[in-house]
């Protein structure tokens, strides 16, 4: 006869030993066989459900979208992820814009790479990640070649899904994953949203930029309903904030008003050329001036994205 009480016990323990990494599933597993805690089916099932709960999917993956330019998003993707990286987080950036701006801040010579995101979303190789951690994070990187990407992908069948499936084989190694998106509504933008589990949306603190709001909402609505259902907001960063100026304090209030219904509203980035000099230096703003006011406000975001849960 089976002993569904030692089953049980096997279990509990196995699962226990994968989710904490303590040491192996099989040598856990023995030492509590040994010495079986005294455990209910009911205990058990409770126990095994919370606990698969924080382990499946974990991954949080968050693209920075804005179908305008020059709002930030690059120097937002690059210091996010180097604030949690701090915080021990395992970080993954991936360079979705043929610019390649993102290579280039990390430091990086886009027309000196071998391989880049643009085979993996073109010819479905794996992920080239750049061998070696960069300020703590890792990275796939862009080329020019990507820009071409839209052309060759026309007739592609599930062409919305190519980033998404190719993340699918290293997500688990990272907690993190931040997309940079180019400054579009195409393809490749709407290959990273279907990609994602979050949108984070920078918006520059000028009237023509919060307007665009409303364009990228519906874009935002369209990947829902097509390709990504779970998509979730994981906020609005006001950038480029001159409080000496009226409209700009007017959009923050207007952005905090209107938005703060759909997704947490931060609080807004400073205008400043220490981000241009930082990138210059191939750094993030912290490393290149610690005590710069952005670098708490940039703090206070990546401790709000390191609390995001991810739909099961």
């Amino acid at each position: 006869m089976i002993d569904f009480n030692y089953l049980e016990r096997f279990s509990y323990c196995a699962y226990l030993a994968a989710a904490l990494q303590k040491k192996s599933a099989i040598a856990l597993t023995t030492d509590c066989i040994k010495s079986p805690p005294p455990i209910k089916f009911g205990v058990l099932r409770r126990d095994l459900k919370n606990l698969l709960s924080k382990i499946v999917n974990k991954t949080c993956i968050i693209t920075l979208f804005n179908q305008s330019g020059g709002v930030a998003k690059t120097t937002l993707t690059q210091n996010l992820g180097y604030h949690l990286a701090l915080k021990k987080r395992r970080v993954l950036l991936v360079d979705m814009d043929p610019q390649a701006s993102l290579t280039t801040f990390m430091g990086l010579e886009p027309d000196e790479l071998e391989q880049s995101i643009q085979q993996t979303i073109v010819d479905n190789k794996s992920l080239p990640i750049y061998p070696e951690l960069i300020h703590g994070m890792a990275l796939v990187p862009a080329d020019i070649n990507l820009a071409v990407t839209e052309m060759q992908l026309a007739s592609a069948i599930a062409r919305e899904y190519r980033l998404k499936n190719a993340l699918a084989t290293v997500q688990d190694n990272y907690d993190f994953i931040l997309i940079d998106c180019p400054p579009s509504l195409g393809l490749l933008s709407v290959i990273s949203l279907t990609a994602a589990t979050h949108i984070l949306v920078p918006i520059q603190c000028q009237f023509k930029s919060f307007k665009g709001t409303e364009l990228l909402l519906s874009t935002v609505a369209q990947v829902r309903s097509h390709t990504n259902p779970g998509l979730q907001f994981a906020g609005f960063v006001p950038t480029m904030f001159d409080g000496r100026t009226a409209q700009e304090s007017r959009t923050v209030k207007a952005v905090q008003e209107q938005l703060s219904d759909i997704g947490t509203v931060y609080p807004p980035i400073p205008k400043s050329i220490a981000f241009a000099d930082a990138s210059e230096r191939r750094v993030p703003l912290a490393l290149f001036d610690k005590n710069h006011s952005a670098v708490s406000v940039l703090k206070k975001i990546a401790n709000s994205l390191d609390k995001l849960e991810v739909k099961q």
